[in-house]
């Protein structure tokens, strides 16, 4: 099992005004709910690649790459989904900017883990579903329209017409 980076002291690397590093890391992604319904990232220790660059006045630049696949029901069909997700999320730092330049996951230390499980959360689309075209369950019966595509009922008459049923033809 690879080493895990959650928390990373991004001062260690000793980057002056102008100058980047490209990590490999490894970090762990806690499973979370997404509407009403709990999904595991597999796997839980995720390789991502961090970019970092060291700005003017004592800032960073901070680029964060993975892809994590989630293990968890189809918001459709209820069958098991396995969607996988390409996450591409940046951050800047800039010491005394204001909120918009100033990351809440740099501190004293860069907490990748936060990151990750939040990029992570906001590339995702607001279904998840086992595959794109998934037809879901009927909404009379709840059989998995995936396996039977044919799937229908027959409809009731409208009640503004059920007295022309009565009518006897002979």
């Amino acid at each position: 099992m690879p080493q895990r980076t959650d928390l990373f002291d991004i001062g260690r690397l000793g980057l002056t005004s102008g100058e980047g590093r490209r990590l490999d890391l490894h970090v762990h992604v806690e499973p979370f709910d997404y509407g009403g319904t709990r999904y595991a990232v597999e796997p839980d220790v995720v390789p991502v690649r961090l970019d970092i660059s060291r700005t003017t006045g004592n800032g960073w630049a901070l680029r964060l790459r993975f892809d994590a696949t989630l293990d968890g029901p189809c918001m459709r069909c209820l069958e098991n989904a396995g969607p996988t997700f390409a996450v591409d999320s940046y951050e800047v730092h800039q010491p005394g900017a204001g909120d918009e330049l100033t990351s809440p996951y740099l501190t004293d230390e860069l907490d990748l883990q936060a990151w990750a499980r939040d990029a992570l959360a906001l590339a995702l689309p607001t279904q998840l579903t086992c595959r794109p075209e998934c037809a879901g369950l009927c909404a009379e019966c709840g059989a998995n329209l995936n396996a039977d595509p044919s799937h229908a009922h027959e409809r009731e008459p409208s009640a503004r017409w059920a007295k022309l049923s009565e009518l006897k033809f002979e």
